[in-house]
């Protein structure tokens, strides 16, 4: 299987092997000035996106705005300066991260004109928040280290391009795509599967990656991107997203897109999306036993690899353990639980928080509340396998604890994490 990231994983150790390096004397300063930015990063950042898009109202075409709103851009840029820039003599020891944003970069279509843009606005922020303690000297040395910080980048999420054009099925940009079907799953998980419009074949991907659609709305001034996991195996001919409907909650609104797609978007419609991304997926080589732990929507990469592994390693142990709030809004549960009818390999497990009194006459949970390591532990028969998991934070760190409490392996836990440099065990 040709997949992009896969084939790039050994030039980014060349790309950043071969940055240049800072001045000596900037790089000084740079160190002793990191805990002053770290101190007043989201400060910073906050004051960016409101600099930038002052600026360059265009770029609210890329961003979520979103995100803008409920503060988690600013705290995940301001998370990448700092540490990018704590990692500037090194950056091999962040590869994991600089792939994580490449891949979305490469995804959202961030191309080498932007970083300018950023990088101005940037340390207009920093001079804006920092007042009259950002004197020149620092100016000039965090100015340098954004043109090493940015070359990187550059220069890995070119190859990226490159690779995945040329790949089997690849395509540069967005490619126009054809709601092919609608199927709704649950109360507020709908699937949608997109064939492309030209009838060529599509690039495969693995399990866990993800594609980026762009939407444009009636009475939205600018068009809106969107990454979804891919909930279906490669190979079919087809992407399939299923999306949950977001609904008003706290400080946050309607989502805009899933919104849109579950009330306005039919089939037959066309729906440009770029290549699959994404660096959470699947060791397919692997023959441990594999543990599928989801909680609510993030049941959907984990999908695409219980379907793929029933399909390609049928042989291989699996264990798919779901928590819902209860049945009304779980998504694909007869297809789990027909893949475990037919599978004795696979086994399925379900937690219900709060359960109808349906659920509880048909009895068709297996543990009613949250999830536990006791219970874990109490349906495995070893810890010795792969465990990934996803679904939102505080679940996921639950699960992250629990792991690391059994004695896990760090190397076999896998989690995707829509951050930059947060981690689960930082709290972020």
């Amino acid at each position: 299987m040709t997949v992009t990231n896969l084939e790039n994983k050994h030039s980014w150790h060349e790309v950043v092997n071969t940055v240049k390096a800072l001045n000596p004397k900037k790089l000084e300063i740079i160190k002793a000035t990191l805990p002053v930015v770290k101190d007043h990063g989201e400060k910073i950042t906050t004051a960016f996106y409101k600099r930038m898009f002052k600026n360059h109202p265009e770029l609210k075409n890329i961003f979520n705005m979103t995100h803008q709103i409920s503060g988690h851009q600013p705290k995940a840029l301001a998370d990448a300066v700092y540490g990018a820039a704590a990692n500037i003599e090194d950056f091999s020891k962040i590869m994991p991260v600089l792939e994580r944003i490449g891949e979305k970069h490469r995804s959202l279509q961030i191309k080498p004109e932007h970083y300018p843009i950023v990088g101005e606005n940037l340390l207009g922020a920093i001079k804006e928040v920092l007042g009259d303690a950002a004197t020149d000297e620092i100016m000039d040395a965090w100015a340098d280290a954004y043109d090493v910080i940015s070359d990187v980048f550059i220069r890995m999420e070119n190859r990226m391009y490159k690779t995945t054009e040329a790949s089997p099925g690849g395509w540069a940009g967005f490619r126009e795509f054809v709601l092919d079907k609608k199927v709704k799953e649950s109360d507020v998980i709908t699937s949608f599967y997109f064939k492309p419009k030209d009838g060529n074949p599509i690039a495969e991907f693995i399990p866990g990656q993800y594609i980026t659609i762009k939407m444009e709305m009636p009475d939205e001034e600018y068009t809106h991107l969107r990454q979804y996991s891919l909930s279906d195996s490669p190979g079919l001919g087809y992407y399939r997203i299923s999306v949950k409907r977001e609904e008003a909650r706290g400080d946050y609104p309607d989502g805009i897109v899933s919104s849109y797609l579950h009330n306005h978007v039919n089939e037959g419609d066309i729906i440009p999306i770029t290549a699959p991304a994404g660096d959470f997926y699947l060791d397919m080589e692997s023959n441990l036993p594999l543990v599928l732990i989801s909680g609510g929507v993030g049941l959907t990469p984990l999908m695409c690899m219980l379907n793929t592994t029933v399909r390609e390693t049928p042989n291989r142990e699996v264990y798919f353990i779901h928590a819902a709030l209860n049945s009304t809004i779980h998504a694909f549960k007869t297809h789990v639980n027909d893949l475990a009818a037919e599978h004795q390999n696979v086994k399925s497990f379900v937690i219900y928080e709060k359960p109808t009194d349906e659920d509880r006459e048909m009895k068709n949970f297996d543990k009613e509340g949250f999830f536990t390591l006791e219970w874990l532990q109490q349906i495995l028969p070893t810890k010795e396998a792969d465990f990934y998991f996803c679904g939102p934070t505080p679940f996921m760190k639950v699960v992250n604890k629990s792991l690391k409490q059994w004695g896990v392996p760090e190397e076999h836990i896998h989690y995707e994490f829509f951050g930059s440099f947060g981690s689960l065990d930082a709290g972020i």
